[in-house]
């Protein structure tokens, strides 16, 4: 599949999105500033990851799907919006706009991200395409790939880490938490709407690891040599607050071949799930298009 294929996908889900937002009951003031951020331009990479891996099953399960690919890219935008205050990374820019803070203010922003997080969980509770089961299990994987044994530990551990005290094995597991769990999350959601076994489960989690693991590295280079029309923030952003970074940790080109060791990671185990499958999960390549290094001079 390629990256045409993959934005065909994430209309899909643009579409169902919208659809939702349109039928809510949330106040206008709280809306406001919850729909400012989740139609800020992303990429929508983690709930189009989610629709991927469940359309190389069966291109009904898309529809299945859904709900939790809204409750994932839920998730992930309160975790910018709090990421992005003051008393974290303290940015000015997302995507090229202002930060929720900026555009409202603080407080706005806290709430939105709060409102965000907590009604992710019902938009999965409450979809009548799943089982109750299959809800249950999709409400765990998430609390616990997004919470403080997931992303939210790895934001607190990144936010703590000193360099003098930085392994190699610590760094990546701080960022396999605070980026890799919720693309964790949407292979382990693929499983479970899917019904694959168990076999097939671990395969679909093996790509996502690799691949959260990969996009982490990606985005510290770009911070780097990247610039801020690529990333649509402030670059060396991380270098100002004193952030331990792959770049800052093992050097540039270290981290050049720490990233293209993970693609081919990837790409490996796209090749397995497709043999043990039976399945064509070839579409899963067009992700690793998201992390070429084309540098603006």
């Amino acid at each position: 599949m390629s990256k045409q294929n993959l934005n065909a996908l994430r209309e899909v889900f643009e579409h169902a999105l919208d659809q939702q937002l349109r039928y809510v009951m949330t106040p206008i003031e709280m809306l406001k500033p919850m729909i400012y951020s989740l139609k800020n331009g992303g990429k929508r990479l983690r709930p189009v990851l989610l629709l991927t891996m469940l359309s190389a099953q069966s291109s009904d399960q898309i529809k299945k799907g859904l709900k939790t690919a809204m409750a994932l890219e839920y998730i992930h935008t309160y975790s910018l919006i709090h990421d992005d205050l003051p008393a974290m990374d303290n940015d000015d820019l997302r995507r090229g706009q202002p930060t929720n803070h900026k555009q409202f203010d603080e407080a706005t922003a806290i709430l939105a991200g709060d409102a965000l997080l907590t009604d992710a969980f019902g938009l999965i509770a409450q979809d009548e395409l799943l089982t109750s089961d299959q809800r249950i299990q999709l409400v765990i994987a998430l609390s616990q790939s997004a919470g403080s044994l997931g992303m939210v530990a790895g934001q607190l551990d990144d936010m703590k880490a000193q360099a003098n005290q930085m392994t190699l094995d610590k760094l990546q597991a701080i960022h396999s938490l605070k980026t890799g769990e919720l693309f964790v999350f949407a292979a382990r959601a693929a499983a479970i709407i899917g019904e694959l076994d168990a076999h097939a489960s671990q395969h679909l989690v093996t790509f996502a690891q690799h691949f959260g693991k990969a996009y982490q590295i990606h985005n510290d280079l770009l911070d780097v040599i990247g610039s801020q029309s690529q990333t649509g923030k402030r670059t060396h952003a991380d270098e100002k607050l004193d952030k331990v970074t792959y770049p800052s940790f093992i050097g540039l080109s270290q981290t050049q071949v720490a990233l293209q060791d993970e693609i081919e990671a990837a790409r490996a185990t796209i090749e397995l799930l497709s043999q043990v499958t039976g399945r064509n999960y070839q579409a899963l390549a067009g992700f690793l298009d998201y992390l070429a290094l084309d540098i603006e001079e």
